[in-house]
């Protein structure tokens, strides 16, 4: 596989292409004697995503904005997109949340949290994958406001699907997600905890690809294909 990975809220002079490495955190997995089921694209949760001629394009996007008059806002999304087998996958991920012309004696508190899961089968995949959060405060002085964006790709050389245990799983954790928006947590708090959710979620999709094999890859850095779990993550809070 061949990859490129883009914080697109940050300036570069070009993307930075990778080969079978997550710029965060790469989770290599074992191997065992048999194989997945075969893989079909499905997507679960929100967001938009397109899969023909074996190119998959996933899009998330979450938006949160608190004023004066909602001085309290929290959106997440949590959406798993199996693409199946394909030769390029184009994904994007994105959290954004403002805080606007609160005052101190009643700030606003603003929280956007965006998971995006995304999984892969193939030998020789294009990969672009760009993961960022922007959080913004416009004349709200004493106001919280926080965004997190984590961007969740695993790539297996043969046929995989998440099965029910796993997605079961990770249904409790986008439940765990959503239970934050009814919490009183500090900034630092949620960043916490969304970190806390994120490697939940990267030890479940480890143990789930550790369900396919290795094989052979067409252009190898190494002589054999690992399954691969590749963590990206953005956090900004004001």
């Amino acid at each position: 596989m061949t990859a490129s990975h883009r914080k697109e809220g940050r300036p570069e002079a070009g993307s930075r292409r990778l080969a079978r490495f997550g710029v965060l955190a790469t989770a290599a997995v074992g191997t065992v004697a048999t194989i997945g089921g075969v893989a079909q694209a499905v997507t679960v949760g929100g967001g938009t995503y397109t899969n023909s001629n074996g190119v998959a394009v996933a899009e998330d996007h979450t938006f949160a904005l608190s004023n004066p008059q909602n001085q309290t806002s929290f959106k997440d999304s949590f959406t798993v997109h199996q693409a199946g087998s394909v030769d390029a996958a184009y994904l994007h991920n994105e959290a954004t949340a403002e805080s606007v012309s609160c005052s101190p004696d009643a700030p606003c508190h603003s929280v956007s949290l965006s998971f995006q899961i995304v999984t892969m089968a193939g030998t020789d995949i294009h990969l672009s994958a760009n993961n960022y959060s922007n959080a913004v405060n416009e004349h709200c002085a004493g106001c919280q406001t926080v965004a997190g964006a984590y961007q969740f790709v695993v790539d297996t050389p043969g046929a995989f699907t998440l099965s029910k245990t796993a997605m079961k799983q990770l249904d409790e954790i986008h439940h765990e997600l959503n239970a934050l928006n009814n919490s009183s947590l500090s900034a630092d708090q949620v960043q916490s905890a969304a970190d806390a959710l994120a490697l939940k979620v990267a030890a479940i999709l480890k143990n789930a690809a550790a369900t396919t094999p290795e094989g052979p890859v067409m252009q190898p850095l190494t002589k054999s294909f690992t399954p691969s779990v590749r963590i990206y993550r953005d956090f900004q809070q004001h």
